[in-house]
């Protein structure tokens, strides 16, 4: 006989071991983290302003009615974040740029732009943390915050980094900065968890349409349980606003091994099993049509391995830049494939390993845009 919601909850909370701590008030409040230069200490070095990436300001409107998607009038060119992975999910380098084609609704368009080498990153950790599967001293809140520090420990020191955390609603932790400090201090307010509420589309739109005017290589990282219980947004209307955004989602998904450990104990029903699929399956989608790449892990062990994938593709991504045949202005979905051709023989690329065996690779890019729509 299963528990339900509440049995599966206290299931991943107290009889996994988890002890509750000493101040574990849901109506705890913890101090914002200083700003650089408190306490006495020297202030950070004022970076070129040229290279800071947009601040987070006033979020755009999200709730965007069916059909009538925002645009920018302004999108002549497309650009598009391209890695190519063997098997194992390591980038290959060397590609030249005559062996690329891009597909833009079946039809071939001619690449303006071509670059490819390390570049310092903008990446938001976007990170759920609500009261249902985050309470303090749960299994998930040790995963949570392992796959947090973690990964803010593999950014190289001009890498910019955001944190934010929701449940009910997103708040930015700490805005975009090269200061770990100042991360650190974001991330130390991840303890106890305010509503049971998880409104992932909400906040994964908010955060792209913010970043979708930071130049250079940037990226959404989403550790969540991809469960979505109060978002404005629907999931269609949340692909398309993603898709319009254009920054690449990475997303890891928390509890696999617990999941599968509260079914053989009989604390899940055949109704959480499918949202959770359901849930792993919207962040694959996310990742996939953004051009990003999307990780289960069973173990906290595979984490390392996870964030050195994620960092690699991003700092060798291919950087392909075209203009659109199509210049209609009608704010329709364009579908953009990748692909790997030999121009003499218009036949797919054979790639091989160091011993001449063909080695079979993948394309990880965005599968499309929106139009701009035309200024009446």
């Amino acid at each position: 006989m299963t528990l339900g919601v509440l049995g599966l909850t206290v299931f991943l909370g107290e009889h996994m071991g988890a002890q509750q701590g000493p101040n574990s008030d849901s109506s705890t409040t913890v101090a914002r983290p200083r700003k650089p230069g408190a306490n006495g200490s020297a202030p950070a070095p004022e970076p070129d302003q040229a290279k800071i990436p947009s601040k987070f300001g006033k979020p755009k409107d999200s709730t965007i009615p069916e059909g009538v998607p925002t645009f920018r009038s302004d999108a002549i060119t497309v650009t598009v974040d391209t890695a190519v992975l063997d098997n194992k999910g390591h980038f290959i380098p060397n590609i030249p740029k005559q062996n690329f084609r891009i597909l833009e609704d079946g039809v071939p368009q001619q690449i303006a732009g071509f670059s490819l080498g390390e570049a310092p990153m903008t990446i938001c950790l976007l990170v759920e943390f609500s009261n249902r599967f985050q309470s303090f001293y749960s299994p998930a809140w040790f995963q949570t915050l392992t796959a947090a520090y973690g990964f803010v420990q593999t950014l190289k020191p001009e890498d910019y980094v955001a944190v934010i955390a929701y449940d009910l609603r997103p708040e930015i932790l700490s805005d975009f900065t090269t200061d770990r400090q100042q991360t650190a201090e974001a991330l130390s307010r991840l303890r106890i968890a305010g509503f049971s509420e998880s409104s992932m589309f909400d906040a994964l739109t908010e955060t792209a349409q913010r970043m979708q005017d930071i130049e250079g290589r940037k990226a959404i990282v989403l550790i969540a349980s991809g469960i979505d219980t109060l978002s404005k947004l629907t999931y269609d209307k949340a692909r398309r606003a993603m898709q319009d955004a254009g920054v690449p989602v990475y997303t890891i998904g928390l509890m696999q091994s617990l999941r599968e450990m509260a079914d053989a104990a009989g604390y899940m029903s055949a109704i959480q099993q499918l949202d959770f699929l359901q849930a792993d399956n919207e962040m694959r989608t996310f990742a996939a049509e953004t051009g990003g790449m999307s990780y289960f892990p069973r173990f906290d062990a595979e984490f390392p391995g996870i964030f050195q994938s994620i960092e690699q593709t991003l700092r060798s991504d291919y950087v392909l830049t075209y203009n659109p045949s199509n210049q209609a202005r009608d704010g329709k979905v364009r579908r953009i494939k990748v692909q790997l051709i030999n121009p003499e023989t218009n036949e797919p690329v054979r790639i091989n390993d160091d011993k001449g065996k063909a080695i079979k690779y993948k394309i990880v890019a965005k599968t499309g845009y929106t139009a701009p729509r035309e200024v009446e």
